[in-house]
């Protein structure tokens, strides 16, 4: 699998730059990994700890934790200092109170609070630290990958795992996915 963008992390809301057109520098320097590394990371995963969960319907987190113990095989956890449950599931007020070291730590927390963050996730043993669409804290990234963790950011978790199990097409997004299924589409009934 390839990204389709030349730009190599475009930012929310930016479309792929055609040839021969301008391209806005945005001060990023920090590449991240590719859509079929992307992939690997979510294939090989077991478990994700969701920082910053929200016990709100209307938070992009509870979306998120909603759609993972869904549709997705990994183990959740939830990590809010000021919670006691979402979803039916216990919450966790950090990283180091979880059971055991998560494959994946996806942050929903203000941009300060990154490096902290990551710090956590570090001394947490895990294997990935992912911050959220939206996000994106090189100093984080630079505190994650010196200690090993692989790093994604400015990427939703719930949209890349439905992307790659060609869910997102429910929703009237392009894929990429190709299949040689049928697509059923209902159609007028003639008069």
């Amino acid at each position: 699998m390839s990204d389709s963008c030349a730009l190599p992390q475009p930012s929310v809301g930016e479309a792929c730059a055609l040839p021969g057109a301008s391209v806005v520098d945005t001060g990023r320097t920090w590449v991240g990994p590719n859509a079929q590394e992307r992939f690997e990371i979510l294939r090989s995963a077991r478990s994700i700890a969701v920082v910053g969960a929200s016990d709100n319907p209307a938070r992009a987190s509870y979306f998120v934790g909603s759609y993972l113990l869904g549709s997705a095989p990994y183990e959740v956890f939830f990590v809010n200092p000021r919670a006691t449950s979402i979803l039916g599931r216990p919450v966790y007020p950090s990283l180091a109170d979880l059971p055991y070291a998560p494959d994946i730590v996806d942050v929903f927390r203000r941009h300060d609070d990154l490096p902290g963050v990551a710090q956590e996730a570090v001394d947490a043993g895990a294997k990935t630290l992912w911050l959220q669409l939206g996000s994106w804290n090189e100093d984080a990234a630079r505190i994650a990958e010196d200690a090993g963790l692989r790093v994604v950011m400015d990427r939703c978790v719930k949209i890349e795992h439905a992307r790659f199990h060609g869910g997102l097409h429910l929703a009237g997004f392009d894929t990429g996915v190709l299949s040689s299924k049928r697509q059923l589409i209902s159609r007028p009934s003639a008069s």
